[in-house]
């Protein structure tokens, strides 16, 4: 599939292009304005709202994927299974409703919800909201009777005061070339590390990681029928033969290596992320399986003409990290 101009332009800010520092310039105004939304905050003239339960962020500074879904999926169970009632906020990117804050239902259609929302419920079973307001969606989870949340990608919305604040960090890619927008692929400077309470990093690190930081993989755990049915094991595979892999998420690579790990052949369709699926981007002409990751799942039941799987995946933190959860949520 032919790559986007936005894809080549982040490509790019990774490997370090230096035509990119063409727009430096460009790059100290959006480092200015940034200033001036943060100073805004802290000095009051812009609102923060201070929720009554603990809220836990967990966000990135880069363009891309890095793990962060995964990571909050885990942060939901691992809450749930400790007694917490945790309720999931979330912007709600490529989705579109008639009414904010939406508080997602079984049957609340992707295209209102977002696609990560709508996979968040799935794997979580918790209350997940989609509001471009987060401290609304915030008080509408408080509504629902959750006692703490997690702002999903929630790091550069201000608005909504939080206790623990977490960065994932690829470790493939890391930070790129350093830059921000648009030289580089930061959203923040990387100063912004210092103020936040932990970097996770996910994988192996192929650069210098801040001092203190976490460790986190994502492994594989299954496959499971697209159109239903239950998981099933790793391996063997419940297919045979090459496959047509899909991924629409921010970094399609991530999904085709893990395949390969897995030993499968894999025919990559790389999809932009958060694609609007249609049948015809998944009719590929043969009878071979078609595989997805479950976030491109969430858009794609009933457009696959033959047999289609999904692989699940869940975020493994490292011990140290778990540890350190523990010690701040005995203190929230």
């Amino acid at each position: 599939m032919t790559r986007s101009l936005g894809d080549r332009w982040l490509e790019a800010a990774y490997r370090g292009a230096g035509w990119l520092g063409l727009l430096r310039p460009l790059e100290g105004l959006y480092r200015a304005a940034l200033r001036r939304r943060a100073a805004a905050y802290a000095s009051g003239r812009r609102a923060v709202w201070h929720v009554p339960v603990p809220v836990i962020v967990v966000g990135n500074i880069t363009l891309g994927g890095t793990g962060k879904s995964p990571l909050v999926t885990w942060l939901a169970r691992y809450l749930a299974a400790r007694g917490w009632r945790p309720g999931i906020l979330s912007r709600g990117y490529g989705g579109r409703s008639r009414h904010y804050p939406l508080l997602l239902e079984p049957a609340t259609p992707v295209t209102e919800s977002g696609d990560e929302p709508r996979m968040l419920a799935d794997q979580t079973g918790r209350p997940v909201v989609v509001d471009p307001e987060r401290p609304r969606g915030a008080r509408r989870l408080i509504e629902a009777g959750c006692d703490i949340l997690i702002s999903d990608d929630g790091l550069q919305h201000l608005a909504l005061g939080r206790d623990l604040a977490l960065i994932v960090v690829d470790g493939r890619r890391g930070f790129g070339n350093g830059r921000c927008l648009p030289a580089g692929p930061l959203r923040e400077p990387l100063s912004r590390l210092a103020a936040v309470d932990a970097v996770v990093v996910n994988g192996e690190a192929s650069f210098s990681v801040p001092a203190g930081s976490h460790r986190m993989s994502l492994a594989p755990v299954g496959w499971r029928p697209l159109a239903c049915g239950p998981r099933r094991p790793l391996r063997p595979p419940p297919f045979v033969g090459s496959v047509h892999a899909v991924a629409g998420i921010g970094r399609p690579a991530r999904f085709f290596e893990t395949l390969e790990e897995l030993g499968l052949e894999v025919l990559p369709h790389p999809f932009a992320d958060h694609h609007r699926y249609r049948a015809a981007d998944l009719a590929f002409g043969d009878d071979r399986p078609v595989v997805m990751t479950a976030k491109d799942a969430v858009k794609c039941r009933g457009l696959v003409p033959g047999e289609a799987w999904v692989l699940e995946v869940e975020a493994q933190p490292d011990p140290g990290f778990i540890a350190w959860l523990e010690d701040r949520l005995a203190t929230l």
